[in-house]
């Protein structure tokens, strides 16, 4: 009789496919006459497990997973059942990426961003293997950031201007707008501001030769010719400054506007007894087109010659005469 238990419990045991371990009523999965698996009436909840059934999970039968039946030793890790055809590029862990639901990706540039390249602009449109290039399109192997890594060929072909012989830097950004979609240059031109009037020339229309850097920031250096030119008044014969921001904004039309230099370079009108006495440069500057001559008797009249002599009485030398009264009056006053 003991023989005959101790086989009975042995071959019990051997009956056990599952796994020692394993510990649940038959009866949940398994019908009676057959010991066959009826899965529309199994009342196991696999929930209750470390690994909830949802998505394409849903659909499977437990052999599809636990091929062995040892449903103790079934891993829960992506890669025990599914092949890594990014061979390991991406890491292990699935979910970063797909959810069960279709396995495809939904948020490719979210992803992208978390691990340290933003897809936007240009690179928004472009598919993965413009920049994996590797045998494997689904190896997605760490790249570089740096432009220069990606866009080299780009940088040495670039002959309008000639990046390289120009001195360019390799930092695309410097120039272009990576957020764009046609790597328009919008080039940060901080030495020399790019504004007004100086907002539409081409950059071949100051940089006549190349490398660029040789271009000069001092106005006369592309403004001479205009300089010359200006008739009205005559700038070369009024002794102005080639500096034309002295007088000149760049807006376009390069109008100009206030000239307060005046009052340090040559005689004060926004200052002294002269502010607010005037209305143009004309009321003293006469001589249309020369602006080196002025009168200040044209203004400072004096009816009666007698009482401008008692007034200068003790000036040797005196002459009513423009010239003359500077000379003694360089500030205007008395």
């Amino acid at each position: 009789m003991a023989f005959l238990l101790c086989c009975t419990t042995v071959a019990a045991r051997a009956q056990h496919p599952h796994g020692e371990s394993f510990v649940m009523d038959c009866a949940v999965c398994h019908n009676p006459s057959g010991w066959t698996v009826d899965w529309t009436q199994s009342t196991f909840d696999h929930a209750s497990t470390t690994f909830p059934l949802d998505g394409q999970h849903a659909v499977l039968t437990c052999a599809d997973c636990h091929t062995a039946n040892n449903f103790v030793a079934a891993s829960s890790a992506c890669i025990s059942c599914h092949d890594d055809v990014h061979q390991m590029t991406v890491g292990n862990d699935c979910n970063r990426c797909h959810d069960t639901g279709t396995w495809l990706v939904m948020d490719i540039l979210g992803l992208h961003e978390m691990n340290g390249f933003v897809l936007e602009g240009g690179h928004s449109t472009a598919v993965c293997i413009d920049c994996h290039t590797t045998g494997n399109p689904l190896a997605w192997e760490r790249l570089s950031t740096e432009c220069i890594d990606c866009h080299q060929a780009d940088f040495m072909a670039t002959t309008d201007p000639d990046h390289v012989m120009s001195g360019f830097s390799t930092d695309c950004t410097t120039c272009h707008d990576a957020f764009g979609y046609n790597w328009s240059s919008d080039f940060f031109h901080g030495f020399f501001p790019l504004e007004g009037g100086h907002m539409g020339p081409t950059c071949v229309d100051c940089h006549l030769n190349e490398p660029f850097e040789a271009a000069s920031p001092e106005c006369v250096s592309c403004h001479l010719d205009d300089f010359l030119a200006a008739d009205d008044p005559d700038h070369a014969a009024s002794g102005f400054p080639q500096d034309c921001v002295v007088c000149h904004t760049t807006d376009p039309g390069w109008n100009a506007t206030s000239f307060d230099q005046h009052d340090d370079l040559y005689f004060p009108i926004y200052s002294g007894e002269h502010n607010g006495e005037w209305n143009s440069c004309t009321d003293c500057h006469t001589t249309l087109g020369d602006y080196s001559l002025f009168s200040c008797v044209d203004c400072h009249e004096h009816n009666d010659p007698a009482d401008l002599a008692d007034e200068h009485d003790d000036v040797g030398g005196y002459v009513y005469d423009s010239q003359a009264c500077y000379q003694c009056h360089p500030n205007g006053d008395e």
